[in-house]
């Protein structure tokens, strides 16, 4: 009768073998703590913008017309976490500035631009934005928050909400008060219910508005935590009152003082020589409930476009205890 024996060397392997398939749970344990947080970190960052915007007051009567002058600043804070290898989630608050101003933006010897001349409006408007977009890298990146790219393009797409309150000057010449235009409502606004039912105002325009925000960055990797950014983003709004222009003129009867008919119509009293030839006289026109303050047929843009400089926070990579 043989009797079989076990060499040292087998036992050994075995032991090893059964070493590893209990530890294949802590393994796994382990793995999200360790690798997958260093994948998915989370980001802070400070944004110095400039803001534009795209309406009634542009230099041009094309909509996409752009004044560099009519520049104005915004900053914003944000916090990001990447859920994938090319998507990143994105929650910002920012604070900035859109302007406009007939007379700064057009040339009083363009017959074209004459009407928007003489009309001599002007506006600032200050918006807080809240919005959450999502990024989407061009290029993947499987690594950890150390391995990331040194140059990363991205595409952006989300939902903004906005507080919005454009303001006039009450005197012609730009150099007086600034005042809020919503609650005197140039256009007619204010005037109640049965007043713009019989000539046809708009109703009070909200103050609170959403916005859709989109566009284009790229990262740079500065060090192993901090990337600096350029952004461009175009937020489609749903508003033509960024400008507070939009329609006809208010009768000025139905507006309540004289300050309200001022800052509804600032148009120059006295135009261009009318005996020129190529000088298209408007005289009149301005203030009369029947002519065209602005135009309704396309919702304000703004745009907000800058730099951003983000700090990543280290992942807590320590070790789960084990019972």
């Amino acid at each position: 009768m043989s009797t079989r024996t076990f060499s040292p060397n087998l036992l050994t392997g075995l032991a090893l073998a059964g070493s590893a398939l209990l530890a294949t749970p802590a393994a796994a344990q382990m793995m999200p703590t360790v690798a997958r947080q260093a994948k998915l970190y989370n980001t802070v960052s400070v944004h110095l913008n400039a803001m534009n915007y795209f309406g009634d007051l542009v230099p041009g009567t094309a909509f996409t017309s752009f004044r560099f002058g009519a520049t104005r600043p915004n900053l914003g804070v944000s916090f990001s976490h990447r859920f994938a290898p090319r998507i990143t989630g994105r929650a910002s608050l920012s604070y900035g500035r859109i302007t406009g101003d007939d007379k700064k933006k057009t040339d009083q010897n363009d017959k074209d631009a004459i009407y928007r001349y003489n009309r001599n409006l002007r506006f600032r408007n200050d918006i807080v934005e809240v919005s959450t977009v999502a990024l989407i890298d061009l290029f993947e990146n499987r690594g950890t928050y150390l391995k990331r790219r040194d140059f990363s393009p991205y595409v952006f797409l989300g939902l903004a909400g906005f507080y919005h309150n454009p303001k006039g000057n009450d005197q012609r010449d730009g150099k007086g008060n600034w005042v809020a235009l919503q609650p005197i409502g140039t256009e007619g606004q204010q005037t109640g219910d049965a007043v713009r039912a019989q000539k046809g105002y708009d109703d009070p325009y909200k103050r609170v508005q959403i916005s859709i925000p989109f566009g284009l960055g790229v990262n740079y990797k500065l060090s192993r935590q901090l990337n600096l950014g350029y952004e461009i983003g175009w937020r489609k709004t749903f508003t033509d009152y960024l400008d507070d222009v939009s329609g006809n003129y208010a009768d000025p009867a139905d507006l309540k003082d004289a300050r309200a008919r001022l800052l509804a119509d600032p148009s120059e009293e006295r135009f261009n020589d009318p005996n020129d030839p190529d000088f298209i006289q408007f005289g009149g026109a301005y203030g009369n409930r029947i002519s065209k303050r602005g135009t309704n047929n396309e919702d304000d843009w703004y745009i907000v476009s800058g730099f951003h400089l983000s700090y990543i926070l280290i992942p807590d990579t320590k070790s789960p205890k084990f019972r």
